[in-house]
C-alpha cells in the first residue's frame, strides 16, 4: 500500500508544475510538468474518484499542464489537425468507446455446475459496462491525447524539439543516479520512499544481478528510457562544437554504460541499433528507417492475426542467443495467442474495462493470461478499430514527415532524432506496454513541425497556429506579465 506521502505527491504537483511554468522557458516547462511527473510521481497510486478515470502519476501531469496554459497563460491549444487522416484518427480514438460499451453491457459470469445435478452456483463476475464507463473512458481517452494537443501547438518548433531531446537527455543523466543505486543495493528506492514496492521483486533479477526500477512500473520501462535518453544525447551532440560536443560524448558514452547495467535485452538492442544511426546517418536516413519501423509495427498484428508470423522461427534464432530470451518471448507468443482467439470473439470494438479482454476460468474466473505488449491490449480492449485509431495517430506523424523529406525540402536537425525515438517506441509497443505521456509528445512535437513548415506564416505562441478547428483557451492578451516571463 503506497504511504501517505505517495498521495501527497500526487496532490503537490499541480504546485509543482505552477512553479515550473513560473520559472523556466514555457516549452521546458511544459516538457518538465510531464516527463518530471513521469519519473518521480508514485506508481500504481491514485485518486480513485467517482465518475473519472483514476488520477495518477500519468494524468494529474497531463490535466496540470493543460490547466496552467489554457487557464492561467492563456494559451490557445488547438485540438484539430489539418491532416484529414489526423482528424478521423482523433475522432476515431475517443469516440470507438461508444460502441465499445454499448456492445458490452452483459456481465460476465462464472458459473460452478454440480455434476449430481443441474445445477450451477455464481462464484464470480465481471461487471457489464454502463453509462459510467462510458463517460470514465470518453474522459479518459481525452486526457491521454493532452500532451499530443499541446505538443503539436507548442513543441513543433526548432527550438520545442531541441527542449524535448535536451530533456529526455537531462533526464537521463539525473535518472542514472538513483538507477545505479538500485543496481548495486537492489530496487528499494521506491519502497524507502513511498512505503512499497510496484512489481514483482523476481523480475528485477537479472544475469547474477539487479536490474533498477526506481519509481517507474517495471525495469523494462527504466531501460527503454534510458535508451532514449542515450539516443538524445547523441543527437544534441551532432549539433554542437568543439568542448561542449566532448562533453555531450562522454555523457552518451557514460548513458551507453547505464543502459547495459540495466539488463534489458531489447532496450540493449535498440541502443546497439539505433545509436549509432543517430551519431552518423543523415536526418533524411533516420526518418526513412523511422517509417520503416513504424510500418512493421502496424503491420505485425495484422500479421499475427492470420499466422503469417514466423514464431518458430523466430524462436530458434532467440534461443541461440539466449535460452532464457526465448523461454521469455515464447511465453508471450503463447499469451498473444490466446488473448487473439478472445479479441477475435469481438474483433471490432472489443471487450472492453475490468479485465474482460483476458482470458479466465470458466468456473473461478481466475485470469489465465498476462498480456504484455499495448498492441494486444489495445486489441482486446478497443479492438480493431481503437488499435488502429491509437497506432494510427502514433505513426501518421512519420509518414507525413516522410512525404516532407520525399520533397527535398530543408530539414531540422532535431526532428529526426525524435522520429527515431517515436519509431522505437511504436517497436517497443509490440512487447511492452511502454505507451506514456511522452510518446505523444513526440508524435505531436513531430506533426506541429510538419504543420508549421506547410504554413510558415504561423505564429507559434499566442495565436490561433493550425487551422480553423476547434480551439481551447484564448489568445494571450499583449502585455501579460506572466507569460512574458515566458518570451
Amino acid at each position: 500500500m503506497p504511504n501517505a506521502f505517495a498521495y501527497v505527491m500526487l496532490m503537490i504537483w499541480p504546485v509543482v508544475c505552477a512553479i515550473m511554468f513560473r520559472r523556466l522557458p514555457f516549452e521546458r516547462a511544459m516538457i518538465w510538468c510531464i516527463l518530471g511527473g513521469y519519473l518521480v510521481l508514485p506508481p500504481l497510486a491514485n485518486f480513485d474518484l467517482p465518475l473519472i478515470p483514476a488520477m495518477d502519476k500519468y494524468s494529474i501531469p497531463n490535466i496540470s499542464a493543460f490547466v496552467i496554459c489554457v487557464v492561467f497563460l492563456k494559451r490557445e491549444i488547438a485540438v484539430w489537425p489539418n491532416s484529414a487522416i489526423a482528424k478521423i484518427l482523433t475522432v476515431l480514438m475517443v469516440a470507438s468507446v461508444i460502441p465499445t460499451v454499448a456492445n458490452n453491457t452483459d456481465p460476465m459470469l462464472f458459473k460452478v455446475i454440480t455434476n449430481s445435478e443441474p445445477i450451477s452456483f455464481v462464484v464470480d463476475q465481471l461487471p457489464g459496462l454502463g453509462i459510467r464507463d462510458l463517460f470514465s473512458v470518453l474522459v479518459a481517452q481525452v486526457i491521454v491525447l493532452l500532451p499530443f494537443f499541446m505538443a503539436r501547438q507548442y513543441l513543433g518548433s526548432e527550438k520545442g524539439l531541441r527542449e524535448l531531446l535536451l530533456a529526455l537527455g537531462i533526464g537521463g543523466l539525473l535518472y542514472s543516479i538513483p538507477s545505479l543505486i538500485e543496481i548495486r543495493l537492489s530496487p528499494q528506492i521506491n519502497t524507502w520512499v513511498y512505503g512499497f514496492f510496484q512489481h514483482s521483486f523476481a523480475q528485477t533479477i537479472r544475469q547474477g544481478g539487479y536490474r533498477p526500477i526506481v519509481f517507474l512500473p517495471h525495469g523494462l520501462w527504466l531501460a527503454f528510457f534510458m535508451a532514449t535518453a542515450l539516443f538524445s544525447l547523441a543527437a544534441l551532440s551532432r549539433n554542437v562544437e568543439g568542448a561542449t560536443r566532448l562533453r555531450y560524448l562522454l555523457a552518451t558514452a557514460y548513458l551507453a554504460g547505464v543502459l547495459v547495467l540495466c539488463k534489458s535485452a531489447a532496450s540493449l538492442l535498440y541502443g546497439i541499433a539505433f545509436t549509432p544511426v543517430v551519431l552518423l546517418t543523415s536526418p533524411r536516413g533516420q526518418i526513412r528507417l523511422a517509417i520503416l519501423l513504424a510500418t512493421v509495427a502496424i503491420i505485425y498484428p495484422m500479421l499475427r492475426n492470420t499466422g503469417l508470423v514466423p514464431i518458430d522461427a523466430i524462436l530458434a534464432q532467440v534461443e541461440a542467443f539466449s535460452p532464457e530470451r526465448a523461454q521469455s518471448l515464447g511465453f508471450r507468443f503463447e499469451n498473444e495467442d490466446r488473448l487473439l482467439e478472445r479479441a477475435h470473439e469481438k474483433p471490432w470494438f472489443g471487450w472492453g474495462q475490468w479485465g474482460r479482454n483476458l482470458v479466465h476460468h470458466s468456473e473461478t474466473g481466475e485470469i489465465l493470461t498476462i498480456p504484455d505488449g499495448r498492441w494486444i491490449i489495445v486489441f482486446g480492449t478497443f479492438g480493431w478499430v481503437g488499435y488502429l485509431a491509437e497506432m494510427g495517430l502514433l505513426a501518421l506523424p512519420l509518414f507525413l514527415l516522410g512525404r516532407r523529406v520525399s520533397r527535398n525540402k530543408q530539414l531540422s536537425p532535431y526532428v529526426a532524432p525524435v522520429a527515431i525515438i517515436l519509431a522505437a517506441t511504436i517497436v517497443d509497443m509490440l512487447l511492452n506496454a511502454t505507451l506514456i505521456p511522452i510518446t505523444w509528445i513526440c508524435a505531436g512535437a513531430i506533426l506541429g513541425y510538419v504543420e508549421q513548415v506547410h504554413n510558415p506564416q504561423a505564429i507559434v505562441v499566442g495565436k490561433r497556429l493550425f487551422g480553423e478547428g476547434p480551439v481551447i483557451g484564448r489568445p494571450t492578451p499583449k502585455g501579460d506579465k506572466a507569460v512574458r516571463n515566458h518570451n
